[in-house]
């Protein structure tokens, strides 16, 4: 027996094997078609695919991050800006991902790039700074939506940078060093009135009861005399000198 006739009919099988048996991890899925028709999804593991009948497209379907480029956006209230974000999403099925959209990673990128001109310039700037929370709950909700078609499942949309413009900038942190001056006068102005509240009471303790002047001018007197003064003067109350006037008044 010829040996090259019986090594060609093996090396031959070996070869339709090779490339029926196909693996998959656990994070992937294959999408058969068997004479261009679907017929489902297989794996993980081992499959076997009809040689030159089946056709095998991966998926994955692990998590996929992607960067949204930045974008030209003008807000409600006409400001310019670039803002670029970055969007989490999965195929949660492989058949429509792939029978549904060409390309179904460039086709969410457009759409996250679309969407985010599009909510973003129907918002103001004060709304996009303070409430970019809200933002990103409502551009996960609008991509989500348009891409469920598609088997994919958007779990997160995160604006990452917005770039103001210089002049944006400059009157932000002017209107922003005006509003710490107000505070600021604002705290003053209430300090003055607790101050005056303050002495007002204290006004009123000192109207009523006349012995508290007396202790409160002596206090006065121990503090002076802390003091390294050389000659110290200091009025004396009438009061205090009532009895001696009194007295010479009788002589």
């Amino acid at each position: 027996m010829n040996v090259p006739f019986i090594i060609f009919p093996l090396a031959l099988a070996l070869l339709l094997i090779a490339n029926s048996v196909k693996i998959l991890r656990e994070y992937e899925r294959g999408v058969v078609f068997r004479l261009g028709r679907l017929i489902g999804n297989k794996g993980p593991g081992i499959i076997w695919l009809w040689p030159f009948i089946d056709r095998m497209v991966k998926v994955s379907l692990r998590t996929v991050v992607m960067d949204v480029p930045p974008q030209d956006v003008i807000t409600k209230d006409n400001v310019s800006l670039k803002v670029n974000a970055v969007v989490y999403f999965r195929v949660l099925r492989p058949e429509q991902a792939i029978v549904e959209v060409e390309n179904f990673l460039f086709a969410t990128s457009q759409l996250s790039q679309t969407t985010l001109r599009s909510v973003l310039g129907q918002s103001e700037l004060d709304e996009l700074l303070a409430e970019r929370d809200k933002i990103n709950a409502h551009l996960q909700r609008i991509i989500d939506m348009q891409t469920e078609p598609w088997g994919i499942k958007v779990s997160n949309v995160e604006v990452k940078h917005i770039d103001l413009p210089q002049e944006m900038q400059r009157a932000m942190a002017k209107q922003a060093e005006a509003e710490r001056e107000r505070r600021s006068k604002v705290i003053a102005a209430e300090g003055e009135f607790q101050a005056a509240q303050k002495l007002s009471e204290a006004a009123k303790i000192l109207n009523t009861q006349p012995s508290a002047i007396t202790l409160r001018y002596l206090q006065t007197l121990q503090e002076i005399a802390t003091e390294n003064n050389s000659t110290t003067i200091f009025p004396i109350p009438i009061d205090m000198l009532k009895p001696f006037l009194t007295q010479a008044s009788k002589e």
